[in-house]
């Protein structure tokens, strides 16, 4: 039997999709804020917003007249209808203070300047006439006891911490879309004064600017030391924001921030299309670390396929993902050549000893008694280097004075020292040499003298066959040699001198990751793989020639501040940290 809901059900299960927890309610909120124009927002919250969410704005604020509508469902001031792609505000459906007002007790109080304030109660759908309030310009909305009219909803929150949690993330997306907008998240505790959670003021200046303040005030001043400005534009698109450095990379993706035309979203397809572009520059297991707003003209752009907005659906998918991969992977080429300060950072915090530095007279009585004896003309010297090549030392990384344990270079910079993993670097530099051959004219191969015949299990022969023909195209050619053999007859030339078995392993545990038939999409893998066999080998001895010329390669080589895998090729060290190390300054 076909039956009609009642209205109030209607609303209950349509505030199901809006309001799904405590910050879907903080987030259509805050939203609502800044349509309305606010300058600044403060949000406040109790028991992780189950118990109470408070969000105050200094908006355009809304008339006595307003108030009804504005709780009525699908009545909105943002659009009339007749356009559902023409979308230029956060809101636009209707339903976000209605869904508030089917589960839980919603309170609104607004005040249009020079007019008399007004107050609206609804409480589980039930709805009090407007009534006359004191209030200052804008709006404040007050929702207590959300889903008290839906309990069965409380069953599936989480604990009061995680919601807090969520409430804090939504704040800080919406805070990063807005960096001219001040944000204040407080925690109300009952007997205590509020807990504030964050403060970001109102920034200003040109847009870098006011966004590398607010990223530095939400994400961390290191985030915004290390990242590299965005402004790119393509097919009637733009791309703005901040992208980290490769080694600022994460353990997770809690760092990625997407946006469109300002919108917080959690799209897949953006963040796979991320993903892609910093793919050549990291492990597996890490994560890029980007704050982006991809802006089109709201006609291209469908905001309407997801209750929460979250997702959005483009009418050029391609135009976006190719801007975004292909835009980030150039700039990353030219702003990966250094590394992160994190990294130096590490490096110093590892150099310090684990206790604390003595006072100034006890280092002073310790420092007299370590100098030497009377009678010594000068202190002993240590093994002098040949001479740098002139004015070598004025390069980014400088000229080398020393190699130790065979594997690290030490340089000397106008303004410190740099300390280079040669076989990391050289990987690096090969990997690159190797891709720019593809692109040209193909990679040039090296015929073995004698085949090299590698015994493998017969289902890696057999897969590593399958792809012969893609293989060849990267300068590897092998043949089948009978039962579980292969044959290896070329090379990459540029790799010289190799262990084939070693080459044909790397390669076979890339074909287990990305499988034979995705071979073609992830050659930049394989190869990878293929430059690490090509690369100067830690233990070898470099003299100083070879090291200089290394150095001056990575300064040429795009992506060269790390290695195929996303660690750091060099650390860089400033004469004034070496000094403090020591204890000669600060």
């Amino acid at each position: 039997m076909i039956r009609p809901l009642d209205e109030a059900a209607i609303n209950r299960i349509a505030a199901g999709e809006v309001v799904e927890r405590p910050a879907s309610a903080v987030k259509e909120l805050v939203e609502n804020a800044l349509d309305a124009g606010a300058g600044r927002v403060v949000v406040d919250y109790a028991g992780g917003g189950k118990t109470l969410i408070r969000v105050t704005d200094d908006g355009c604020g809304m008339t006595a007249a307003d108030l009804p509508l504005a709780v009525a469902r699908h009545a909105t001031s943002k659009i009339d209808g007749s356009n559902l792609m023409d979308i230029h505000s956060f809101g636009f459906r209707g339903e976000a203070l209605a869904s508030l007002g089917a589960v839980g007790r919603l309170t609104i109080t607004s005040r249009v300047a020079g007019q008399d304030g007004a107050a609206i109660t609804v409480a589980g759908a039930r709805e009090t006439p407007v009534r006359p309030a004191a209030a200052a310009p804008g709006t404040v909305v007050e929702v207590r006891d959300l889903f008290f009219a839906t309990p069965a909803r409380l069953k599936f929150l989480r604990t009061d911490r995680a919601e807090a949690q969520a409430i804090a993330e939504a704040v800080r997306r919406l805070a990063l879309a807005e960096p001219g907008v001040g944000f204040t998240l407080n925690e109300l505790v009952e007997g205590a004064a509020p807990r504030v959670i964050l403060r970001a003021d109102p920034e200003t200046g040109a847009p870098d600017q006011a966004l590398r303040a607010r990223l530095t005030r939400i994400l961390g001043r290191e985030f915004a030391d290390n990242a590299i400005w965005v402004d790119l534009e393509r097919d009637g698109l733009r791309l703005q924001g901040y992208a980290a450095l490769p080694t600022y990379s994460r353990g997770s993706s809690v760092q990625q921030f997407v946006f469109v035309n300002g919108r917080p979203v959690q799209d897949r397809m953006l963040l796979t299309a991320l993903r892609v572009a910093y793919f050549d520059v990291l492990g597996r297991d890490r994560h890029p670390a980007a704050v982006l707003n991809l802006i089109a003209d709201p006609e291209r752009v469908d905001v309407n396929v997801h209750p929460a907005k979250a997702e959005v659906r483009f009418r050029e998918p391609e135009a976006a993902r190719s801007l975004i991969i292909g835009g980030l992977r150039g700039l990353l080429a030219g702003g990966a050549r250094r590394a992160s300060s994190t990294v130096a950072g590490a490096t110093l915090a590892a150099f310090r000893p684990g206790m604390d530095r003595p006072a100034p007279q006890v280092l002073a009585r310790s420092l007299a008694w370590q100098a030497p004896a009377a009678g010594f003309a000068e202190a002993p010297s240590a093994r002098v280097e040949p001479a740098a090549p002139q004015g070598a030392e004025t390069h980014p990384l400088g000229a080398a004075r020393a190699q130790v344990h065979e594997n690290y270079i030490i340089a000397q910079t106008a303004t410190g020292m740099v300390i280079i993993d040669q076989h990391a670097a050289h990987e690096r530099l090969v990997y690159e040499r190797l891709k720019a051959q593809l692109a040209e004219h193909g990679i040039a191969t090296q015929a073995l003298l004698i085949p090299e015949i590698v015994e493998l299990a017969p289902p890696d022969a057999a897969r590593l066959l399958e792809a012969a023909a893609d293989l060849a195209l990267l300068g590897l050619v092998v043949e089948p040699f009978g039962g579980g053999a292969v044959a290896v007859r070329e090379v990459p030339a540029i790799l010289g001198q190799i262990s084939a078995r070693g080459l044909l392993m790397d390669v076979l545990d890339e074909l287990d990751q990305i499988g034979v038939e995705g071979l073609k999409g992830r050659i930049d893998a394989i190869l990878s793989r293929m430059a690490c066999h090509g690369s100067v080998r830690a233990g070898r001895q470099m003299r100083v020639e070879e090291m200089n010329a290394l150095l001056r390669e990575m300064e040429a080589t795009p992506n060269s501040g790390q290695c195929n895998h996303g660690r750091p090729t060099y650390v860089e060290l400033h004469l004034a940290d070496i000094e403090r190390l020591f204890g000669r300054r600060g």
